[in-house]
């Protein structure tokens, strides 16, 4: 399943998501991973969960963010959950590419059964009706 954090910057997104990954390590009988641009979560995020910066890789762009996520997903199959922190400034402020990547990365959960959530710097009214079809609002 995928789900989606929104709101503008300083609204409580990554502090939520803090909250949200720590949760799910006590929770998981496997492997959490976060994701975000850049290390800057290393002291929040428990040592347990798998931290990894987009930036150390030279991702960007949709089609790169998803073949990353892919990668990680296909290298461990003992991951329960994947938690993305500042997805358009990965991807980009193309909501249309977002309804994309959202529905690509659906698809990805569902084949590989594990829980992607996404934090996104923007008002659900601003992103397009039809990725809401493949993702839950936190």
């Amino acid at each position: 399943m995928v789900k989606l954090i929104l709101g503008h910057k300083g609204s409580g997104k990554t502090k939520k998501l803090i909250d949200l990954v720590n949760a799910a390590v006590e929770a998981s009988n496997g492997n959490v991973v976060c994701v975000e641009k850049e290390p800057l979560l290393t002291l929040d995020i428990t040592h347990r969960a798998r931290l990894t910066a987009t930036d150390d890789y030279k991702v960007s762009g949709y089609d790169a963010f998803y073949g990353f996520l892919a990668g990680i997903c296909a290298r461990d199959h003992d991951i329960t959950d994947i938690f993305v922190d500042a997805t358009l400034r990965i991807g980009g402020r193309d909501y249309e590419k977002l309804a994309d990547f959202i529905e690509k990365i659906a698809e990805l959960s569902k084949i590989t059964e594990h829980d992607i959530t996404l934090t996104v710097s923007a008002d659900k009214e601003e992103i397009p009706a039809r990725a809401f079809e493949f993702c839950e609002v936190l």
